[in-house]
């Protein structure tokens, strides 16, 4: 009885801690762990419905060997009507004290950027583009970075 009910309990507990599935989802990993200047990962994302709402998650994956309280990034937006928006973000990696803002899974650490509710103005392909925007023009113990759109549901 004892297991059973063990086995109801984890199973419940599975199923309220799935995420449902995102809209959009996609990584790009970094040769050697090195960011360079010169690559700019790129995600093209396609909206039909200029009526949802939409929270958008930049994720940033390094080791623990990372030796900066931060990263600047330049996220680049192209609507598929209109111009480019070129702008800067700091994704801070540390807390005074050294320790992780992210959350730390072994040797690596997780950083979010997150931009909750937004509409879109336009149907169709918007590209987005990440730079790092150091003054390095390299980047050591960066595993990857990855875009994550999650459609925000009406309560």
């Amino acid at each position: 009885m004892i297991k059973k009910c063990f086995f109801l309990f984890l199973l419940a507990f599975l199923l309220g801690s799935c995420n449902e599935s995102a809209y959009y989802q996609k990584s790009f990993g970094f040769k050697n762990n090195t960011w360079d200047q010169n690559v700019k990962p790129e995600f093209v994302v396609e909206f039909q419905d200029t009526t949802k709402v939409y929270d958008f998650v930049i994720t940033l994956r390094t080791t623990t060997d990372y030796k900066y309280s931060n990263l600047w990034i330049f996220l680049n937006s192209t609507p598929p009507v209109g111009k480019s928006v070129r702008e800067p973000y700091e994704i801070k990696t540390t807390y005074p004290d050294g320790s992780w803002i992210g959350k730390e899974t072994g040797t690596v650490v997780e950083h979010q950027l997150v931009f909750k509710r937004r509409r879109l103005p336009f149907k169709g392909k918007y590209k987005f583009v990440i730079e790092q925007g150091i003054t390095e023009k390299k980047i050591d113990q960066i595993l990857d970075v990855s875009l994550r759109v999650e459609e925000v549901k009406a309560n």
